[in-house]
């Protein structure tokens, strides 16, 4: 016999990020989780008709400015990892 396996649906997330009047729509879509996305690109009929057959919601002010934080943490390197924190490390050599 087959278990039911639980479908409850999953929220799906958008936020775009080019201009929503251009002829094409440029946006971040997710699925459950907002900081796991793909950037995609649709001209505007077909963006439209994938917001309404996906349902989707907008992602929040708190879950954009995470999904940027972590952005810039890939683009400038500003957290402190363990290869940064040794890089800067000296030794008795390197003393003046």
């Amino acid at each position: 016999m087959m278990e039911k396996l639980n479908t409850a649906p999953m929220t799906k997330y958008i936020r775009v990020t080019g201009d929503l009047d251009a002829e094409f729509v440029e946006f971040d879509f997710a699925i459950h989780d907002p900081t796991l996305y793909v950037e995609l690109v649709l001209p505007q009929q077909a963006f439209r008709q994938f917001c309404e057959t996906n349902q989707v919601v907008a992602m929040t002010e708190q879950q954009q400015a995470i999904n940027d934080a972590e952005e810039d943490k890939w683009r400038y390197g500003i957290e402190n990892t363990l290869v940064g924190a040794t890089r800067y490390t000296f030794d008795q050599d390197d003393q003046l």
